[in-house]
Order: C-alpha cells, then structure tokens, then sequence
C-alpha cells in the first residue's frame, strides 16, 4: 500500500547526533500526517514526534522537546533530527503515515502504514 522504509540509524555516544530519514519508493508523503516512534526492548511503543499534513503543525513528545526536530525536505521525504541523545533515546524508531487525519497526535492507534524500523544504540 505505502511502503515506509527508514534509515539513518546507528550506535552513537551520548551527546551526539542522528538524522533519521523515512520515504516510501515511487509515493510522496507530503498529503499525510507522518509520525516517529520509539520501542525499547521491554517497554511500549512510544510516540516521539510527528508532522501534519502540508501546512500542519507538529507535536513532540516532552522528553525530546528542543533536542529533536522533524521536518520535511521535500515532498518525499521526513527527517528527525536528534541531538544531544541520551542513553534512553535507544530503540528501535519507526515512522507511520496516517491516511485519514490531517493533524498528526502522538497515538499509534491512529496510523495505518508503518516501516520495518531503524535501530538507534546511544551507549558509550
């Protein structure tokens, strides 16, 4: 249907920075709300950040409020942008799209397509 593929994860030290990248060959995103999620091994699928519709805002999760920023380069492609990473930003993080809703909310409920996930360590 939409196939979500993320990249740009990776082991890094904490305090340093990753750019996660999601897309979907031969679709563009720019119509749907498009959400970043996080799960830890034992714990529940977080939501972290996510993207309105073209023109919509954006909502962030608190614990990465002014350290993450998500943005679209262009009209196939949504961006997370992390910075000054601690230990409990490991995970797997995924990006979803929503097919219904113009204005994205941080509940998973509320997504229809989801990628297969990128592995993000941070660990010294």
């Amino acid at each position: 249907q939409l196939p979500l593929v993320e990249s740009g994860g990776n082991l890094v030290q904490p305090g340093g920075s990753l750019r996660l990248l999601c897309a979907a060959p031969g679709f563009t995103l720019d119509k749907y709300a498009i959400g970043w999620f996080r799960q830890a091994p034992g714990k529940e699928r977080e939501g972290v950040s996510c993207i309105s519709s073209t023109g919509g805002p954006t909502n962030y999760v608190d614990s990465v409020k002014g350290r993450f920023t998500i943005a679209r380069d262009n009209a196939n492609t949504v961006y997370l942008q992390m910075d000054s990473l601690k230990s409990e930003d490991t995970g797997i993080y995924y990006c979803a799209a929503d097919l219904v809703g113009l204005y994205c909310e941080l509940t998973s409920d509320d997504y229809d397509e989801w990628g297969q996930g990128t592995q993000v360590t941070v660990s010294s």
